[in-house]
């Protein structure tokens, strides 16, 4: 190697250094404070825990949710009022009706427009009436509590289903919200490796404008090679961060015209991080995944089922009452208790009562649907807990993995920095070529790249643990 080689390397280094690791190795700027015009009203931008309220307060699945439940809180009111009789009551008028006039002790008519046969109405009247009855329950042989427990687990179940909503809201905000921070870290780095860049194509060019050898070029091509590289690099992030912008805005229920800020975090957790051990979120799930509460709520609803099926073959007994009052204005009203008296009829009375239906067939088929509606419930059970199991299980081994990734990766970029560093040494020195120096900052610049994935890959997987064994905050 030459005199002029070693400079002319350190020159090529300086312009790849700013290409490739440039915003990787300089901090980040810092943005300037924006002052709010006259009569805005300057929101503080929305932070993750703020960002997760909002979704589980705000999604239309929470809501869709709350109105299931008040829905489900509204039979239960029913059930607890079944026992109320019902009251079927008939009130009516109408006309004309023909005269009906004798002596009130049931005797023969003592008008001749009473005599039935001609048409001869006598003094025209109406009628009206007021006819009802209702049956209170006595004794069901237990299909009216079996009825009201079994309304019981509606609420349970609703809330069960509003807090997966809620569990699901959250966790898709958490996902908005790292993937926000990742790409606007990047865009961060990309903006300072745009300025570094341009401040260094602008070097070269002055470079071959004074004919110095220690450049040429290829180098100038190899600059604007990377600036394009930059150019899509950028539009890919932007795009990223909109989508993510558009998310947070979706989630967190801002109107469309209303602008959106979002706090600014790092997405490596500060301290020691540690993961939970699997047997921890397998019984962290069993206790707290609302989808186990409410499928135990639907088992004992179907019990009752089957129970209340089980039942029908008992009669009910009850008290019964019934009244029945009519007036007409051109009949005379009877005295003789024996006297049929349609025109004006006064009956009131209560009884004990049972009531019954006598098919069989159609009570067991009943029975026989209940039985499978409970079996299959209970295979559904299973099925969850196992269902719920591997999902733990699953979403455990992501967040174990993911840790040590990131950490791994933390630990590579810190030794890619220190390539870097030796690299360029050598290359002021001039004994290594210019493939260690692009090897070197291409290493950097990958493991920062990788760095800054696999810890947002670690925030997402820590907000699915969260999700998957119930954990998660869902209310204030």
């Amino acid at each position: 190697m030459n005199r002029r080689e070693p400079q002319r390397v350190m020159g090529v280094g300086l312009v790849l250094a700013a290409a490739l690791a440039g915003a990787q190795i300089a901090p980040a700027p810092t943005p300037a404070p924006s002052v709010p015009t006259p009569g805005e009203v300057k929101r503080p931008p929305l932070t993750l825990e703020q960002l997760v309220q909002r979704a589980r307060e705000q999604d239309a699945r929470v809501e869709e949710a709350e109105a299931e439940l008040r829905r489900l809180q509204a039979l239960l009111r029913q059930a607890r009022w079944a026992w109320f009789p019902k009251f079927e009551t008939l009130v009516g008028a109408g006309g004309p009706l023909p005269e009906a006039r004798n002596d009130g002790l049931g005797g023969p008519p003592t008008t001749e427009a009473s005599l039935e046969g001609d048409l001869k109405f006598g003094r025209l009247g109406v009628t009206a009436f007021i006819q009802s009855n209702a049956v209170l329950p006595l004794y069901t042989f237990g299909k009216l509590k079996a009825l009201e427990k079994a309304a019981e687990q509606g609420p349970v179940i609703g809330r069960a289903l509003k807090a997966r909503a809620q569990d699901e809201a959250g966790f898709q905000a958490a996902q908005a919200f790292f993937g926000y921070q990742l790409a606007r870290s990047g865009l961060v780095q990309l903006e300072e490796t745009a300025k570094r860049l341009e401040d260094a194509a602008k070097r070269l060019q002055e470079m071959l404008d004074e004919k110095s050898e220690q450049v040429s070029k290829m180098d100038l091509y190899k600059v604007g090679f990377f600036r394009k590289q930059l150019d899509a690099r950028r539009v890919q992030a932007e795009q990223g961060r909109q989508f993510a912008l558009a998310a947070i805005r979706l989630l967190a229920g801002v109107p469309p015209g209303e602008p959106v800020e979002v706090a600014e975090v790092e997405l490596e957790p500060e301290g020691e991080v540690k993961s939970p051990a699997l047997e921890e979120a397998l019984a962290l799930a069993e206790r707290k995944r609302p989808e186990l509460t409410g499928i135990a709520a639907g088992l004992i609803a179907r019990e009752q089922e089957v129970f209340i099926r089980e039942r029908s073959f008992y009669p009910d007994l009850g008290l019964a009452g019934f009244l029945s009052l009519r007036y007409t204005t051109s009949a005379t009203p009877q005295r003789n208790p024996f006297a049929y008296d349609p025109y004006n009829e006064r009956e009131v009375g209560v009884g004990l009562v049972a009531r019954y239906t006598f098919d069989f067939p159609v009570k067991q088929a009943e029975l026989d649907q209940a039985r499978a509606e409970l079996d299959k419930l209970k295979a559904q059970q299973r099925l969850l807990r196992a269902a719920i199991r591997l999902e733990v299980t699953k979403a455990h081994g992501e967040l174990v993995a993911a840790l040590e990734r990131a950490q791994t990766l933390t630990q590579a970029e810190r030794d890619a920095r220190r390539w870097a560093t030796a690299a360029m040494a050598a290359f002021d020195l001039g004994t290594t070529g210019t493939r260690d120096l692009v090897e070197s900052f291409t290493a950097l610049a990958q493991s920062s790249a990788d760095r800054a994935q696999s810890w947002h890959d670690f925030q997402v997987a820590q907000a699915e643990l969260a999700r998957v064994t119930g954990t998660a905050s869902r209310e204030r």
